[in-house]
């Protein structure tokens, strides 16, 4: 008989003013829009005959509102390291804004003057994934796009700079796990927002 093997959910949070809008939002608070709400509560169906070992959220209320709404508030404990991406002085602006004065600027190779390196949230994602490869079971994380997309670059072993391949919507569903035994780690499902009526 296999082995059933865990896998890590990463779930985006719902829509924000911000994300609509295409403006870097690292570590502003902002809460969701209607539609968020809506969105998470779907999220939140798709996830109901899921059983989950633990689950962790960001502690900024875009996600800590997204775990909530979709069910999990009472069983998830706030994990720092899955905070956004620190934009620093980029935090607020679009790519665009900031390709006028850096046209040859890249998140995740140049990181942000003033906030993070891809480095320093590489180091945060391999923490989470430490963690969360000492739990016997499925974990789900609740989180922002940039730190998810880093996250499964370090998953699967390569520089942070990679999440710049893995594009996520909000609400959106992924899932990491690995392939025939604890050595092959892969991504089983990316992006996945089916579940998310417009």
């Amino acid at each position: 008989m296999s082995e059933v093997l865990p896998v890590v959910y990463l779930a985006r949070h719902g829509e924000t003013a911000w994300s609509l809008s295409g403006q870097h939002t690292g570590l502003t608070d902002l809460p969701l829009t209607p539609n968020g709400e809506r969105n998470a509560r779907q999220l939140g169906e798709r996830l109901q005959s899921i059983t989950f070992a633990k689950v962790f959220t960001s502690p900024l209320q875009r996600a800590f509102r997204t775990c909530e709404l979709a069910g999990f508030g009472a069983s998830a404990e706030v994990a720092a390291d899955l905070v956004e991406w620190n934009y620093g002085q980029y935090e607020g602006l679009r790519s665009a804004e900031i390709l006028k004065d850096r046209p040859d600027w890249q998140l995740f190779r140049d990181g942000c003057p003033g906030g993070e390196s891809p480095a320093q949230v590489g180091a945060r994602a391999d923490r989470v994934i430490e963690r969360v490869r000492a739990i016997a079971g499925n974990v789900l994380l609740f989180s922002s796009g940039h730190i998810l997309r880093v996250l499964a670059s370090r998953w699967l072993a390569l520089e942070p700079g990679a999440g710049r391949y893995f594009v996520l919507s909000t609400a959106s569903l992924s899932e990491l796990s690995y392939e025939r035994d604890l050595s092959r780690p892969v991504i089983r499902l990316w992006n996945d927002d089916h579940h998310v009526v417009a």
